[in-house]
């Protein structure tokens, strides 16, 4: 507990007659609101604000040709979301993350699989959100933001996602977990290296490397076109970020060969 905590513990004025079992079992209450239950709420609200903004730029960008309203949108506001919901849950808002995060020590197992829940659910939000706000013709054709393979060539796609959510995922385990090369402006890095890969793989497989901004859009859509590419791809990918940073590139304390 921080010092500022401790003084705010010390300064609180309790009500007449409360015990200290009542006053313990008050700060056991917040303390696990704060640890688990606001992390994932944070995780729901945050997912569905980037889902409906990306689902949006799509949508909004139909007929443009051109890969720079979406890149821009979802690099933006990945971002921001990150800089800002950060510090309550690490700003994930997608399940590869949290997998990556989890498997390289960034966060303990009990919030893996709420985080995971909470982001798909923010989805499905976000994207229900965006087809209410859009005419249903304009909607129907962009698919509602919905991931369409254009070429048809499986293998490609899956490539593709594995490699860009490769970039991702080693951005954010080296940028936020790893203690070495942790830094502040991570939510910065995070959102460019989004565009950046919308920019190289988006006319390829869309640039998803995300389940949740898949699976969110195809379930109120009902666009369930391989969508198991964007399930395994990035997963792929955020296996060989794990691989990566636990056998060669994380610190001593990541690390658990070569010590």
């Amino acid at each position: 507990m921080s010092g500022a905590e401790m003084k705010t513990d010390v300064f609180t004025i309790s009500e007449a007659g409360e015990s200290a079992a009542e006053r313990g079992n008050t700060n056991k209450k917040r303390c696990i609101f704060e640890q688990y239950v606001q992390p994932c709420l944070v995780e729901l609200f945050g997912t569905s604000l980037f889902v409906f903004v990306g689902c949006a730029s799509v949508i909004g960008n139909m007929g443009g040709g051109v890969v720079i309203q979406p890149a821009v949108a979802h690099g933006l506001a990945l971002g921001v979301l990150i800089m800002v919901f950060g510090p309550i849950s690490g700003g994930h808002f997608n399940p590869v993350v949290s997998l990556s995060v989890y498997l390289c020590g960034g966060m303990g197992l009990p919030l893996l699989l709420p985080y995971v829940l909470a982001q798909m659910c923010g989805g499905m939000i976000g994207a229900g959100l965006t087809k209410a706000m859009f005419p249903s013709d304009v909607y129907a054709v962009s698919l509602g933001g919905a991931f369409n393979i254009v070429n048809k060539n499986l293998g490609q796609t899956t490539l593709a996602e594995a490699m860009m959510t490769l970039f991702l995922t080693t951005v954010v385990c080296m940028g936020a977990v790893n203690n070495q090369t942790r830094s502040p402006g991570v939510p910065f890095c995070i959102g460019l290296t989004v565009t950046a890969n919308i920019f190289a793989g988006g006319m390829l497989s869309g640039a998803c490397m995300n389940p949740a901004r898949a699976f969110g859009p195809a379930a109120v859509a009902n666009h369930w076109s391989h969508h198991w590419v964007y399930w395994v791809g990035p997963a792929c990918g955020a296996l060989l970020t794990v691989g990566f940073v636990r056998l060669l590139l994380g610190d001593k304390k990541t690390r658990i060969v070569l010590k």
